[in-house]
């Protein structure tokens, strides 16, 4: 699973890949936990490498599929 998370005054945004067996349910609840406080978002890419995010520096939080799994080009589904 992939996660892109846009950074207030920035244009560019923060791409961490997740391991497959994350679980979407359970990341949400982490972004959400530091939404409401002001804490640090910590996630843990499938290198093992830690990402941390300020909370208060997110200006949103997108799950996408992973690159595996996205369809490129033209055809028929």
């Amino acid at each position: 699973m992939d996660i892109r998370i846009g950074i207030v005054q920035s244009m560019k945004e923060l791409e961490v890949e997740l391991p497959e067996d994350a679980k979407r349910e359970k990341i949400m609840k982490e972004v959400e936990e530091a939404l409401n406080g002001d804490k640090v978002l910590w996630l843990t890419d499938r290198k093992g490498r830690r990402v941390g995010v300020p909370a208060s520096r997110i200006a949103y939080v997108e799950f996408a599929t992973s690159a595996s799994e996205r369809v490129v080009g033209f055809g028929n589904a």
